[in-house]
């Protein structure tokens, strides 16, 4: 059987530096790595290569002794092959005819099993649906229209009293220096203003761009001296949960009926989570714009709230705070929560539990894409859905005491009498 050469290309590890230019044994030309047992380039790789496969003899024209360099060696194929030799290059590296065949097709398999589990791994990759994208990049956009980081419709609402009488819970709240820099709701947009006539059902089919501040008429001596303002606050935050709800795929297809429901109960959720933006773990406060805009805890007791819902507020927050939400993360997180069907009053559950499962979905599909080690984190966005429960619950509680005081209900807004108001019934 005739041979037939292939490289066999070695690169020694001990005998060169990577940094260090290698050098042809037998022309001087810059190497390629070890050939038939030793350093070469190119050339004379196939050089000794096809002399060794023709069997070719060679007579010097010389002396026997020619000094091979890289512009002169193809001058003396005879003092050329011979100095291939004398540098360590053998014939019995040059493989026959069906190892090189094999070699070739050994070669070719693994290609094609490299390129076969790689073909499986993109298979098993995460990614994310063109719905899922579409309905994320949907999400961000009603968000974006429906909180205005800038907080400048502040201004609108009844301006904030932080120096009346201070309340029982209010001087509770500024000797726990560990929460006492922290506040109630706080988020916004553009204004929004609705009719004082107009109930929650017509605010909810007429979504239109105004400024929502009721008159200041509250009384001087009030103990709640932040009551107005923070009302004003809930007021304008309700509108643009609404907002943001409207924009939800599949929220509009829901009867009025679910869609009021759903953002009745879900509303002080929502608002609660939109606040998470605003709010700074450096001093426990939520900081919207203007000093005068800057909530301490101490400012929400004189709402009328205790530390029975404001410390765990605060917990709730920090904790939240802590998992470092991408956008996309919060906005699918708020409308979950917005999208519960064991909300009451609902009657269609299974649609709206069909909306609140592809939600879900899509948020565990951008978690294993983006956060591919972070195994619990759904769980503990989840948890935090739970954890809003139970603020809920005392929120409820609080308000119903709240309203059933005439000098106290009279500061809240129409909005927040409407929508909280199911639940003092």
């Amino acid at each position: 059987m005739e041979a037939t050469v292939v490289s066999t290309s070695t690169l020694a590890t001990d005998e060169f530096d990577r940094n260090v230019p290698r050098i042809c044994g037998v022309c001087g030309d810059k190497a390629t790595g070890f050939h038939f047992n030793a350093m070469t380039c190119e050339g004379c790789k196939g050089f000794f290569r096809r002399s060794m496969k023709r069997k070719a003899s060679f007579t010097c024209p010389f002396n026997g002794s020619c000094t091979i360099t890289k512009d002169n060696r193809r001058h003396c194929q005879a003092c050329r092959l011979k100095r291939c030799v004398d540098i360590g290059m053998m014939k019995e590296f040059i493989l026959t005819d069906e190892e090189v065949q094999r070699k070739k097709d050994l070669i070719q398999r693994r290609k094609d099993e490299e390129a076969q589990r790689e073909a499986e791994r993109e298979a098993r990759r995460p990614k994310l649906t063109d719905e899922q994208s579409q309905t994320i990049a949907t999400l961000v956009e009603a968000h974006h229209k429906t909180y205005d980081d800038s907080y400048s419709d502040f201004c609108r609402f009844r301006p904030p009293v932080r120096d009346g009488p201070v309340t029982r819970s209010a001087s509770r709240a500024a000797s726990l220096h560990s929460l006492s820099d922290a506040s109630s709701d706080s988020f916004s947009h553009s204004p929004e203003s609705v009719d004082t006539k107009m109930n929650f059902n017509n605010l909810l089919l007429m979504y239109h761009e105004q400024g929502s501040s009721p008159d200041s008429s509250e009384e001087e001596g009030s103990s709640l001296s932040m009551l107005p303002h923070l009302a004003d606050l809930v007021s304008y935050s309700i509108q643009k949960v609404i907002g943001f709800a409207k924009m939800i795929p599949g929220f509009r297809e829901l009867t009025a009926e679910d869609q009021i429901a759903l953002l009745k109960s879900s509303a002080i959720e929502v608002i609660m989570l939109r606040s998470n933006q605003s709010f700074n773990l450096e001093d426990m406060s939520w900081s919207c714009g203007a000093p005068d805009f800057k909530y301490q805890i101490s400012d929400v007791t004189k709402a009328g709230h205790t530390l029975d819902l404001l410390e765990p507020l605060v917990k709730f927050q920090v904790g939240l705070k802590k998992l470092n939400l991408q956008e996309e993360e919060h906005v699918l997180l708020m409308a979950i929560c917005l999208l519960s069907p064991d909300r009451p009053g609902v009657q269609d559950h299974a649609r709206i539990e069909a909306l609140q499962d592809r939600l879900s979905e899509t948020l565990q599909a951008y978690i294993q894409l983006h956060h591919p080690g972070g195994r619990l984190r759904y769980a503990k966005m989840i948890q935090k859905l739970a954890d809003l429960r139970s603020l809920n619950e005392e929120h409820s509680k609080q308000y119903r005491l709240l309203s059933f005081q005439p000098e106290h209900s009279m500061q809240l807004t129409p909005l927040v009498l409407e929508v909280f108001g199911s639940e003092v019934s």
